[in-house]
């Protein structure tokens, strides 16, 4: 089993926090923690942060943060990693501030985004309990779980899986090959769990695309706020990459919209948790059972996504 426990927060570069805070919480019902010029923290749950927006160009993912449940499972993951010849720095106590942490240390991703393993995240204060005037059915689907799931773009398809199971011991879930989504293009894509088994909290593919991140998924208790949320997209005219959906391997029910970012993100609900006990890697060949209807590309121009 992984030592890693979850992915517990992303950190996203965006040049236009205003927007961000607009289509988060307005959008996606989330709560804002801490603001200022330079960045916005989002929370989902009981965490002071979840989704870390820094102010920058890229408009792309920044850093995957991946939680560890003692700093002695942390102390020996790191250790592995220098052995296998990657270059782990310890964060300073700025960055595990940034990021609400007691703890963390940082490796680079063949993708051009970095890893960042931690432990000990904040919780807020219960005086400051997680609110959502949008939400009806209980909130996200977090907790030991995590913030969700990212599925990154490959450079080198090979290589970024062998560096995701053999260097930070993710498992395999499950494939996805040669599965169409806009006429002519494919999608090839790995699936990858943590300790404690949400399908996948990382997924990288082999497509062309001009940016690190393609969708970053977060998932709600109740199918009805994915739908409440699908009628306040259309409302509100963001562009829709693809209609309510089901997927086969996760049971992910979903739906895709175009961030202020430009990249994709995934709003469902009902996704499978691994058993590694009873839990069979299967090979699937198209990327929806129904549904999913591709209506947008991802990655336009961020004035696109407004």
């Amino acid at each position: 089993m992984s030592g890693i426990s979850n992915l517990a927060y992303v950190v996203i570069n965006a040049s236009d926090l205003v927007q961000w805070e607009e289509f988060a919480v307005n959008i996606l019902g989330l709560q804002v923690g801490d603001s200022n010029e330079e960045s916005l923290s989002l929370r989902m749950d009981e965490l002071a942060q979840r989704i870390l927006i820094e102010r920058g160009t890229d408009d792309d993912l920044a850093a995957a943060g991946w939680q560890f449940d003692t700093l002695g499972e942390l102390s020996i993951f790191v250790a592995d990693l220098r052995d296998k010849g990657i270059k782990v720095v310890e964060g300073d106590a700025a960055l595990a501030r940034s990021r609400k942490v007691e703890a963390l240390f940082h490796c680079p991703d063949p993708n051009g985004y970095r890893h960042e393993f931690t432990v000990g995240p904040t919780h807020a204060p219960i005086s400051r309990p997680f609110s959502s005037p949008l939400l009806v059915g209980g909130g996200f689907e977090t907790g030991a779980l995590g913030v969700g799931h990212l599925l990154t773009v490959a450079r080198d398809y090979a290589a970024s899986v062998k560096f995701y199971t053999e260097v930070l011991g993710l498992k395999l879930s499950d494939y996805i090959r040669d599965a169409e989504t806009f006429p002519g293009i494919t999608v090839d894509a790995t699936f990858l769990h943590t300790a404690t088994g949400r399908h996948h909290s990382l997924a990288t593919a082999f497509m062309p695309a001009p940016k690190k991140l393609n969708h970053l998924m977060i998932e709600l208790k109740s199918l009805d706020d994915v739908g409440l949320a699908y009628d306040r997209v259309q409302k509100a005219g963001i562009p829709v990459i693809a209609t309510p959906g089901h997927h086969p391997n996760d049971h992910m029910v979903s739906f895709y919209m175009v961030t202020p970012s430009g990249f994709g993100l995934e709003y469902g609900w009902g996704g499978v948790v691994v058993d590694d006990d009873n839990w069979t890697i299967k090979n699937y060949s198209q990327l929806s059972d129904w549904g999913h209807k591709f209506a947008a590309a991802a990655h336009p121009a961020p004035d696109a996504a407004r």
